[in-house]
């Protein structure tokens, strides 16, 4: 894979998340990894083809070109003013279980919202957990306040709604669970199933996810500051800086998944920021994206017992690679771009649908800042794609029913990924 690296056209955003891509800018860059490119069939790095295969009776047929560079849009689902009842920024956008046409707006003020994907409901409040975060400055957010929401798999017939938010600077970060209904959230029903304690008010991550036997995934930050300064990227007796993941189905706490690999809570570290994080519908696979220090945004593949290199290695990049990295053995990201780019990463979901079938297959992220999105080619190592540039606040993804993909922008509403 080859670093793709795009020049950006200055746009001033207004949003007030900041993701924490930004560090030592003197650090040493030190060597790099060597990346790989794969040469498609023309001959040349990214050149779209079209291959051919043949069915059990030998009939020839032809896949899908590749997705197009800058061939792409976002279609306005739900305007910035729909939701203008919804006074706050987006950070989430979770469907309610069986219904087609409702999802709930999570607020980063702790606010959440149901409203209905066609607009033809008013957005109706569903639950406020504000008093749950006394130390966050609501007219500040920064990287603290709500930052997740997930209904349990089995919501149906257990109620489990799970929230991941931070209770304000610098201590701690929670997961909790709550009763709810598909009209409401009860606010006194909360469980706490992990306090996070944290010396920092950045770098706090957080997506829950459930991964294909169950079991709740969650994304954590490194704790904050610069550079990883109290190492947690690299350390298996932490839990920042890494993916956890726990089964609640428990009625109440958790247990630890006999096959976790260190035997905690722990399933993947080497993690500085990770933003956003994904279950393939069709593989299982997990995905996120991982906010970089000073030089590098990256897309991981994340596998049980993954090492992920923070602070050894910003992406490809060593970072502070010191005699306790030399004989670590680090997955490489599928995916880096530079700061020329976008400086915070949001993951997004590997594309399932059938309404742009050149996709199938490939991830599909973004940059927070910039509004960039890209696709990466999950079956090989090619360079990324790069679909649309249109500058809004790229906060979250949700993938609906029929897999098509919605973005979920911090302060311009909902969109959905469309052909150009």
């Amino acid at each position: 894979m080859s670093l793709k690296i795009r020049a950006l056209t200055p746009i001033v955003l207004g949003a007030s998340l900041v993701l924490g891509a930004c560090g030592d800018d003197d650090a040493d860059d030190g060597p790099t990894l060597t990346p790989t490119t794969t040469t498609t069939e023309s001959g040349s790095p990214g050149t779209p083809t079209v291959s051919q295969s043949s069915d059990p009776t030998g009939a020839v047929t032809e896949a899908p070109l590749p997705p197009q560079e800058n061939g792409y849009r976002l279609e306005a689902v739900l305007s910035a003013d729909y939701l203008g009842g919804a006074v706050g920024p987006a950070i989430a956008l979770a469907l309610v279980p069986e219904e087609d046409n409702a999802a709930i707006v999570a607020l980063q003020n702790g606010l959440m919202y149901r409203v209905a994907l066609d607009g033809s409901e008013a957005p109706a409040l569903w639950g406020d957990v504000q008093h749950l975060m006394p130390n966050v400055g609501l007219d500040s957010l920064g990287e603290q306040g709500l930052l997740s929401l997930a209904f349990s798999p089995n919501f149906t017939n257990d109620g489990r709604v799970y929230l991941y938010y931070t209770r304000g600077s610098p201590s701690p970060s929670v997961l909790s669970r709550f009763e709810a209904t598909m009209k409401a959230l009860d606010v006194e029903s909360e469980e706490v199933l992990i306090e996070f304690p944290q010396f920092a008010a950045n770098h706090n991550g957080g997506h829950i996810v459930f991964d294909a036997d169950g079991n709740l995934l969650l994304s954590l930050g490194d704790g904050g500051g610069g550079g990883d300064p109290q190492g947690n990227g690299q350390n298996t007796n932490t839990m920042l800086g890494s993916v956890i993941r726990i089964d609640v189905s428990p009625g109440s706490g958790y247990e630890i998944p006999p096959n976790n690999p260190f035997g905690n809570e722990i399933f993947a570290y080497g993690l500085r920021n990770p933003w956003r994080m994904s279950v393939d519908s069709q593989t299982g696979d997990i995905w996120l994206g991982d906010v970089g220090q000073g030089q590098y945004e990256e897309v991981d593949r994340i596998v049980a017992g993954g090492n992920y290199g923070w602070n050894c290695y910003e992406a490809f990049v060593q970072y502070e690679f010191t005699d306790a990295c030399v004989n670590e053995s680090f997955v490489e990201p599928r995916a880096a771009y530079s700061h020329e780019s976008g400086v915070a990463v949001t993951g997004g979901f590997v594309y399932p649908g059938s309404a742009l079938p050149e996709l199938y297959g490939w991830y599909v992220y973004g940059d927070f800042y910039s509004g960039i999105l890209w696709a990466a080619n999950t079956a090989d190592s090619s360079d990324p794609v790069l679909l649309t540039e249109e500058g809004v606040n790229i906060a979250s993804f949700t993938e609906l029913p029929d897999g098509g993909l919605l973005i979920v922008s911090y302060s311009d509403g909902i969109f959905r990924l469309a052909r150009d």
